[in-house]
């Protein structure tokens, strides 16, 4: 029996689900919009787990929706936090070449953000760099000064505030179970209740394939899981980073490697690693899930990534297991740390999608099927480009 009939239901309550509803309300104040969320609370995951940065979208492909969305998310989440007062800050990054083999590779990430209009972008010499970041080791590097940092779990909270005061709920604790299409209307099945709509969004993050295979049975995306690890500096030894410091990114490994972030309410992180997850809302290496393992390991793409990847993802591990081994990648960035000035931090997992053919989808990927809108793979930078990809779902919603 169908509790309540809504005009939208999204699914997810993170920065993106929420980012959703906002947009959609603000297009459409009378539109009757319910959230279901499976966890306690919003932003729980991929949400409450970030780096907490501000993306420029420096690295994205011209013209890709990570672009796109990127930049003009950063615009609209400037505003949002002007406007809300969430705490951010725009602190600027150094990308750092730390041999002549990674210049090219600085001066494409360097012409990418010019294509992409970002501005003020400003290639660095080796003396140059020390004028920003003074422990940084490196012979070339591109100051971003666009680049900062944010309260993203606040900013999921006032979402979520400015949406109930529009007339929309947020239902928690409610995990989806069955998405069944009609004519007209799509009822949704939770654990708890059965709910009707005229469109569905679903923003599942970590559970984004499950999700869309409810409607979609032919879904050849597979979600896996990889693990950000982090280590804190110490407090006594946090003045060796001003900012952001991060390295040139290896072509031949789809992560940006480890890298030094100032966080908004104090502190500094190093890393993350990437490490393949046993469970998919994991955040230890003791996490295991025999679902999420069987689904991760039954994927044929999957073990076609262990071929491309293998030994560079076997380096992950460990660093994962070994606190030297992690020391010795960041002194790459920053000679003078050592093993001693760290401690254990906080942990991320990323929702990756793969297809059958062992290829990890970069690009953002957000698929109409009917009067449902699937966000199949919405990896970093998501969190800054939230309120623009909550603007281009609704004109998805309403195109015919």
């Amino acid at each position: 029996m169908i509790s309540k009939q809504y005009d939208t239901i999204i699914v997810g309550a993170g920065l993106v689900g929420l980012a959703t509803a906002y947009q959609l309300l603000k297009r459409r104040p009378s539109e009757r919009v319910l959230v279901l969320e499976k966890e306690a609370s919003v932003a729980t995951h991929q949400s409450g787990h970030n780096s907490g940065v501000i993306h420029s979208g420096i690295y994205y492909k011209p013209g890709s929706l990570k672009a796109k969305n990127c930049i003009q998310g950063y615009m609209e989440l400037i505003r949002f936090a002007d406007e809300y007062d969430i705490a951010y800050e725009l602190c600027g990054k150094l990308i750092v070449a730390i041999s002549e083999e990674e210049v090219p590779a600085l001066n494409n990430i360097y012409n990418r953000g010019i294509e992409n209009d970002l501005k003020g972008l400003k290639l660095l010499t080796k003396d140059e760099i020390h004028d920003y970041e003074p422990h940084a080791a490196g012979i070339a590097a591109i100051h971003v000064p666009q680049t900062g940092i944010v309260d993203y779990p606040g900013m999921a909270n006032k979402l979520a505030e400015l949406i109930c005061q529009s007339g929309a709920e947020i239902a928690f604790s409610e995990a989806v179970l069955g998405i069944n299409e009609a004519t007209s209307t799509t009822n949704v099945e939770t654990e708890k209740h059965s709910y009707s709509a005229t469109h569905v969004v679903t923003c599942a993050g970590l559970q984004s394939d499950r999700v869309a295979s409810l409607t979609d049975r032919g879904n050849d995306l597979r979600i896996i899981p990889f693990r950000g690890e982090y280590y804190q500096l110490k407090p006594d030894r946090e003045h060796l980073v001003r900012n952001l410091i991060y390295p040139v990114p290896d072509p031949k490994f789809p992560f940006l490697g480890v890298h030094f972030t100032r966080m908004i309410n104090g502190g500094v992180e190093a890393g993350p690693n990437a490490v393949l997850a046993f469970k998919r809302e994991g955040y230890r290496f003791s996490n295991v899930n025999v679902n999420d393992m069987v689904d991760t390991f039954s994927w044929p793409g999957f073990w076609k990534v262990v071929g491309k990847y293998g030994k560079t993802g076997m380096g992950e591990i460990y660093r994962s297991l070994s606190k030297a081994a992690f020391t010795r990648a960041l002194q790459k960035l920053m000679p003078e740390i050592q093993e001693s000035d760290l401690v254990s931090g906080g942990a991320g997992v990323r929702a990756q999608a793969c297809d059958r053919d062992g290829n990890l989808i970069d690009d953002f990927n957000i698929v109409r099927k009917g009067n449902v809108v699937h966000v199949r793979n919405a990896p970093s930078p998501a969190a800054t480009s939230a309120l623009s990809i909550g603007q281009y779902i609704t004109d998805q919603l309403f195109v015919n």
